[in-house]
């Protein structure tokens, strides 16, 4: 078949439904460097306008998959099981989970990924850790998932390299929110790492990606019919994302909270996110347990220790502290409103995120919430740290921090779960 790309793009523009034939010639085309970056720019911004229907997200998917290596995780004498978040201010739920997951004898192959903007990166604040490595081979992956049943770790190059280049381009061209292009970005990742099940946790609110339910349904609804389509056992929440998660943001601080809940504290919404998504990964894998028991016994925190240490980190030793500490308190008396975007921004700001890809990440940069979402409070009460090592960042984050941070007459809480999908 000879194909062009301007063929291709004037069908998409015209609404029409691409063949899989026409899909895998792009894809393969792209890659290699034929199809030139503004003419997929083009058939991005088509579709964006245009959608695509399921067998179409479903052949740019596998056809993104194709144009890489797939990981094969069938040898292991455990099954596996991986979880996708969408990202948000304060999700360190990857951290506890992995491990958690792991304790039960489910091998959890957590491929993750860097932060920009707001949201943060779970390579980031795991690599607040002192000698954590978060680089490794296949062979170190499957090692240490036979061995201790659980890895975070960067993905491979050589996994879906399509779609870092369409990533890449979305970035810069205004199609960033076409959820065909955002679910296939995410599940060629997925299903190429080659874990049996996956759980998605699609954020919804100020401070994620989809700010409204309708288009957080569609992206969940779009990601779990292509891991159904693939062969791959799929369900997803909805969460809430108008407030940050827990009340530590920013990389070492997260950890810190972290090894909180697997120490069996924490705040409770991230106690019951973790749970909630641990059970259903269990479910998925056919293990029938209450994932709370091995945040109390114990199980968990050893599993934890188990997958720093054998990453080179050293899971006693102390988190970074920041040089600079700046204390925000309440101007009036009631109830606290607490925006997420605000909070994450005001992390961000302080040098927990960055601007762009490449550049590099302050350990003990955060802020630390010591009054959350809903709850009472009076003039003078201490309402958040902000944590830098630059003190001129304080400024800034103080007036994010401001914009944020809302005292009024009544606030409540939304629960954390908003809806589940199977």
């Amino acid at each position: 078949m000879t194909l062009s790309a301007v063929e291709v793009i004037v069908k998409k523009r015209d609404r029409g439904e691409l063949t899989k034939s026409e899909i895998d010639w792009l894809i393969s085309e792209y890659t290699q460097g034929s199809v030139t970056d503004e003419q997929m720019s083009s058939l991005a911004m088509a579709i964006l306008l245009n959608g695509m229907s399921r067998s179409e997200i479903n052949h740019l998917t596998q056809a993104m998959i194709d144009s890489g290596e797939r990981m094969d995780f069938s040898n292991l004498s455990r099954p596996t099981t991986d979880k996708h978040s969408t990202g948000g201010v304060g999700d360190k739920i990857t951290l506890p989970l992995a491990p958690l997951v792991a304790s039960y004898g489910v091998a959890v192959p957590q491929l993750s990924g860097r932060g920009l903007g707001h949201t943060g990166g779970t390579l980031d604040k795991l690599e607040a850790i002192p000698g954590w490595q978060a680089s490794l081979s296949n062979e170190q992956i499957f090692s240490q998932l036979e061995k201790v049943g659980a890895v975070i770790c960067a993905a491979g190059s050589g996994l879906a390299p399509a779609d870092k280049k369409l990533y890449a381009l979305r970035d810069v061209t205004g199609t960033v929110e076409a959820i065909p292009l955002i679910a296939s970005s995410i599940m060629s990742k997925k299903i190429a790492e080659g874990t049996a099940s996956l759980v998605l946790d699609v954020k919804v609110g100020s401070g994620a990606f989809m700010k409204d339910m309708e288009s957080a349904s569609q992206l969940a609804e779009t990601l779990v019919s292509i891991g159904k389509d693939s062969g791959v056992k799929t369900s997803a929440f909805l969460t809430d994302m108008s407030t940050p998660l827990g009340r530590k943001i920013g990389n070492a601080l997260e950890v810190e909270e972290s090894v909180e809940v697997l120490s069996g504290g924490g705040p409770e919404d991230v106690v019951e996110l973790t749970v909630q998504i641990a059970a259903e990964m269990l479910r998925l894998s056919g293990v029938d347990a209450d994932p709370r028991e091995n945040l109390s016994n114990g199980k968990a925190m050893d599993k934890w220790r188990e997958m720093i240490s054998a990453q080179g980190g050293d899971p006693e030793a102390s988190m970074a502290k920041a040089k600079h500490v700046e204390q925000i308190h309440a101007d009036s008396d009631g109830s606290l409103n607490l925006d997420a975007l605000g909070v994450g921004m005001a992390s961000w700001r302080l040098g927990a995120g960055r601007e762009k890809q490449g550049d590099s990440v302050q350990s003990a940069a955060g802020v630390v919430l010591h009054k959350t979402q809903g709850e009472k409070v009076s003039s003078g009460d201490l309402l958040a740290e902000l944590h830098t090592d630059t003190e001129e960042k304080i400024q800034g984050a103080k007036q994010d921090m401001a914009k944020a941070t809302k005292i009024e007459s009544e606030s409540s809480r939304m629960s954390i779960i908003l809806k589940e999908l199977r």
